[in-house]
């Protein structure tokens, strides 16, 4: 049985329109709109945020050389100094090696520096240099103007509350 394809209203920017199984052009709905707004699944809408968030940060790093996932190995390191990779991968939500190469060229620029363990001498643990701290600040200060953007329409009760949701929503699935 065939479906009708479903009739969306133009977004403001032009989408490229697909043709349905019928023939008929299918129009994207732009990131606010039909499934992609107010309609959406809640996962769905996280992970385009998400997307978009992580897209526009990568483009606020590029002309510094670093990468979303560098900058969060970078924090993490400056948040909580001496972690192993293992740890960086579970903070940064990125697989062991992943975090390897990116240890690897950042060890390499100077930016962290490694020390064994004083107990167990197989793992290595990581902390920024000084070249690493003063490269995560120049990082810091274009993410936290970011951070303004994505709270712009929030006053601090509603930002508060949307941390805590979205903290929440980690906590309580990280077992699942």
């Amino acid at each position: 049985m065939m479906r009708k394809a479903a009739d969306f209203t133009r977004s403001k920017s032009p989408r490229k329109a697909s043709a349905a199984s019928d023939g008929s052009a299918v129009h994207v709905p732009a990131p606010g709109e039909g499934k992609r707004g107010e309609q959406g699944y809640l996962g769905y809408l996280l992970r385009q945020a998400h997307a978009a968030v992580r897209l526009t940060m990568e483009r606020t790093l590029a002309d510094l050389g670093v990468t979303s996932p560098q900058f969060a190995v970078l924090t993490m390191l400056n948040a909580y100094p001496g972690l192993s990779g293992a740890d960086v991968a579970r903070l940064t939500f990125l697989t062991p090696q992943t975090v390897g190469v990116i240890i690897r060229n950042l060890e390499r620029d100077g930016a962290i520096a490694m020390t064994p363990h004083p107990v167990h001498g197989r793992i290595q643990q990581w902390t920024l240099t000084p070249r690493g701290a003063t490269l995560l600040k120049a990082c810091r200060d274009r993410v936290i103007a970011l951070e303004k953007r994505l709270a712009r329409n929030l006053d601090s009760k509603a930002e508060t509350t949307v941390r805590r949701w979205l903290a929440g929503i980690a906590a309580d699935l990280q077992d699942d």
